[in-house]
């Protein structure tokens, strides 16, 4: 053995980070969540709230698990940590882009406040070069950051070998086109979590729905209706207010006007995939779902009620096992294979 036994990745959201402990390969020893994220900084005007939180989570990970700084192997930061208001800013990769092309584009850093290794960040994809854009083309234009990571350990799981349509429903729903070799070849996202937030806890309708999100499965019924509604008025917005009607004279149970409102919002989602130019020719494939629920279940439902999918299939990904970090061990590997190192842990 060379004594470098473990593996720490960092995954930077918007409101909040996660640090994880792994074996060489590729199990989760530990982790350690902040709610601090990239937020804290727009809203400071620095990133030192950031770093702190980085700094102590790290060090707990170390000292709690009783190894020291000499048996880690490297530590990978992704997401939203690798923008202007993280840690490191580091330009997008412009897609397709692979694991090789994501290993190649790493940038390597000491920040001594921060880790008493160099971190290792890893760009995040952008769909083309922007010095075109207008508003002409704009709808061509998207981008990612952690995501990219998910896709690619998603990908790994599921394996590569045809075309694949990756969604990752959250506050910001991805839906990441990627070809038959596990390229990624760009992405559309809708604000999906973003509108139900705002939906439930602050607009005329949040009475209706109990302030809240849906809770376990949704009253397919009302799901049903609420997309049907939206897909055939072609507004949103009066979708929207037509869960008030429905709570107001057909059904004041929760959990049906819950329903009926994220079926008009997933509409949103469904109809990007069908609008997308990206996305387009990928409508005959296989769909890969994972993330947060009810938002994955739901969203198959509805794309499999659309229909033209080979085959939509729900990803149930284990709690302590996430997808970004297995994409970073991924990348970590193409790193080690591009540099001519063999891991003994792995023989390879």
């Amino acid at each position: 053995m060379d004594g470098k036994t473990y593996i720490i990745t960092i995954d930077g959201g918007t409101t909040n980070t996660r640090v994880y402990l792994w074996t060489k390969d590729g199990k989760t020893i530990d982790s350690r969540r902040d709610g601090t994220g990239v937020r804290d900084t727009a809203v400071d005007g620095n990133n030192q709230r950031l770093k702190q939180a980085v700094r102590e989570m790290l060090v707990s990970l170390i000292q709690e698990n009783k190894i020291t700084w000499e048996t880690v192997e490297a530590v990978y930061a992704s997401g939203m940590i690798t923008s202007d208001m993280g840690l490191f800013e580091l330009p997008h990769l412009i897609a397709p882009a692979g694991v090789e092309e994501f290993g190649a584009g790493v940038k390597t850093v000491l920040l001594e406040d921060v880790c008493p290794r160099p971190i290792c960040f890893i760009p995040g994809l952008k769909n083309r070069e922007g010095k075109t854009l207008s508003l002409d083309n704009l709808g061509e234009m998207d981008m990612m950051r952690g995501e990219e990571a998910e896709a690619l350990g998603l990908l790994a799981d599921e394996g590569r070998g045809e075309p694949a349509l990756v969604i990752l429903p959250g506050s910001h729903t991805k839906m990441i086109a990627a070809d038959s070799a596990g390229r990624l070849l760009g992405c559309v996202t809708s604000m999906t979590g973003e509108l139900l937030e705002l939906l439930t806890k602050h607009s005329i309708v949040a009475d209706a729905v109990g302030r809240g999100y849906l809770k376990g499965s949704p009253d397919e019924k009302y799901l049903l209706a609420g997309y049907r509604y939206a897909l055939n008025t072609g507004s949103f917005g009066r979708t929207a207010f037509l869960t008030r009607i429905a709570s107001q004279f057909v059904s004041d149970d929760i959990r049906s006007c819950a329903s009926f409102l994220l079926g008009a919002v997933l509409e949103n989602d469904v109809a990007a995939v069908k609008s997308s130019r990206l996305l387009h020719g990928f409508q005959g494939c296989r769909v890969l779902i994972a993330g947060k629920e009810p938002l994955c279940s739901v969203l198959a439902c509805l794309l499999e009620q659309e229909g033209g999918f080979k085959k939509v299939s729900v990803i149930r990904c284990e709690k302590q096992v996430p997808l970004s970090g297995k994409g970073v061990l991924l990348i970590h590997k193409e790193r080690n294979r591009r540099d001519g190192i063999i891991t003994n842990d792995q023989g390879e």
